[in-house]
């Protein structure tokens, strides 16, 4: 397996997501396949655009799916049509949402579809389920139902929002994002800009319209078209806020939800973006008391204050000069370290590959660390990135307004950002203004996500997520009426399929029986 593609495979994104983005994985029980997407949530969407006119959407809940080979065995694929914009269905052209499948293996009677998403905003449904999710969900989930996914739109297959070339990105990824005086703050500025004319100039057409809302319409869309009465549906990370979203517009159409490493619909993004803050640094503590005890530790043994302390030591060496990576055009500096090492705080099975990569860096060798970086931003050994990090930016700065509007507003955010985590919170906040400079104006606001009347929905929370922290899902829980919370004391980034036998039972019992497990189980 190519590692450095295997810690992106799922995932999902920080709240606005700047050149550091804090994201989300969905778990699975194959680490480094299933470990970080580091990146920020995007806010819910209060907000709804008006009802898609009936007569214009009927023919396009009555298309049918042709279905054809994948090029991957077992899967098959299809195109799925959906309205540009659903405030004027048919008016403004149509978007192609790319959707892939694996037919239920049986034994048993067939349940329907279960569609998955693995998170983001950004992340390829597509992608996660063949690499993961149609092979890797429990047996007996597989036998019962067909496993659908797509990637939303303006994801990968799906009218790709585009933004900066390889190159590009390459010199977009190694800006400095701690800036020390008015010039490096200056460079930073200047890096954000230029990533949102990017986008403006090569997908001025979908940017208005890449929403959760949207996507939840698409998914309601797909659902009808597959033939299934109720949605049922499996959202990590991000995917949690997608299936909410879906949810409340469609409470009568709830079939069986699990909202896994779930969002708080009412979170502003600088608040959500401090909470991922929080959510790291309590990921980092438990590395560095599991790192402390490790003969291998090469930030030294102490208390977490005192390894976290080391690391920032080692991170401002790489800010004043960085090292060799085998890159010649990308040495290992404070931006790329960082986000390599905030790339294997999803999954702690990744902990003795970031004590290997953090060895080596500080032995003159940043190899290892860019390794987990370009997993982090999903860029290929050919110098290409798929496209995660543009989505992600157009989907979190549509969903909400933006965190911070200037540099001063930073500036006034810093402490909270530092009090929240020593070691990241300078680099988050600054992160966190790369919605200030987007080229379309937000559609969304933070809000409640009721889905009032709709089935059961199941709310997974890990008490020490670094990207989704526990207090969203207990939010989540408590907004949904019908909403019952289920929580996971352990580390890692969502908890299904992520090894216990307690939460993968749960969720297993309500897929295949619809029986929801106690409000407040802890496993």
């Amino acid at each position: 397996m190519d590692t450095s593609r295997a810690l992106r495979t799922t995932g999902t994104v920080i709240a606005v997501a700047g050149l550091l983005l804090s994201g989300c994985t969905s778990g699975g029980s194959e680490t480094l396949q299933t470990a970080a997407s580091a990146r920020g949530e995007a806010g819910a969407t209060a907000s709804v655009p008006p009802s898609p006119d009936a007569a214009a959407m009927r023919p396009y809940y009555a298309q049918k799916l042709t279905w054809r080979d994948c090029g991957v065995p077992g899967f098959q694929c299809s195109t799925m049509k959906a309205p540009l914009d659903y405030a004027n269905p048919g008016a403004g052209g149509d978007v192609d949402i790319a959707v892939a499948r694996r037919v239920a293996t049986g034994p048993g009677k067939r349940l329907g579809s279960l569609v998955v998403n693995p998170g983001g905003p950004g992340g390829s449904g597509i992608g996660y389920l063949q690499a993961y999710a149609g092979i890797g969900y429990p047996a007996p989930v597989r036998a019962r139902y067909d496993m659908v996914s797509f990637d939303p739109r303006g994801v990968e297959r799906s009218s790709p929002v585009e933004c900066l070339t390889g190159p590009e990105m390459d010199k977009y990824t190694q800006v400095d994002q701690t800036p020390d005086d008015a010039a490096e703050r200056a460079r930073l500025v200047a890096a954000f800009k230029e990533f949102a004319a990017g986008c403006e100039a090569r997908s001025n057409r979908v940017l208005p319209h890449v929403s959760t809302v949207d996507a939840a319409r698409d998914m309601d869309l797909l659902r009808a078209v597959l033939g299934d009465g109720k949605l049922n549906y499996v959202g990590a990370s991000y995917g949690t806020l997608l299936g909410a979203t879906y949810a409340n517009l469609f409470p009568d159409r709830v079939g069986r939800l699990v909202l896994d490493g779930a969002m708080d619909p009412t979170r502003e993004a600088l608040d959500l973006n401090r909470d991922q803050t929080e959510g790291f640094e309590t990921a980092f503590t438990s590395f560095a008391k599991d790192c402390a005890k490790q003969p291998d530790c090469p930030l030294g043994q102490g208390s977490p204050e005192e390894v976290a302390a080391r690391l920032q030591d080692f991170f401002r060496k790489l800010d004043a000069q960085p090292v060799p990576s085998g890159d010649d055009k990308r040495p290992l500096g404070e931006a790329l370290a960082t986000t390599g090492v905030i790339a294997a705080l999803y999954d702690e099975n990744a902990w003795p590959q970031l004590r290997e990569a953090l060895t080596s860096a500080m032995n003159g060798d940043g190899s290892g660390l860019l390794g987990l970086a370009d997993s982090y931003y999903e860029r290929g050994a050919d110098g290409k990135y798929a496209n995660l990090m543009f989505a992600n930016a157009a989907v979190n700065c549509l969903d909400q307004p933006a965190a911070f509007t200037g540099p001063d507003a930073v500036d006034a955010a810093l402490p909270s950002f530092r009090k929240a985590s020593p070691v990241f919170g300078a680099g988050l906040a600054w992160a966190a203004l790369n919605c200030g400079y987007w080229p379309v104006k937000a559609t969304g606001k933070a809000g409640p996500l009721t889905a009032k009347g709709a089935a059961p929905i199941v709310v997974v929370g890990t008490l020490r997520d670094p990207a989704t922290p526990y207090k969203w899902a207990q939010a989540l829980a408590g907004q949904l009426e019908s909403g019952t919370l289920l929580t996971y004391d352990g580390d890692g980034h969502t908890a299904y399929g992520r090894g216990s036998d307690c939460i993968d039972t749960a969720i297993n019992r309500y897929l295949l029986e619809g029986k929801p497990p106690q409000d407040g189980k802890k496993c």
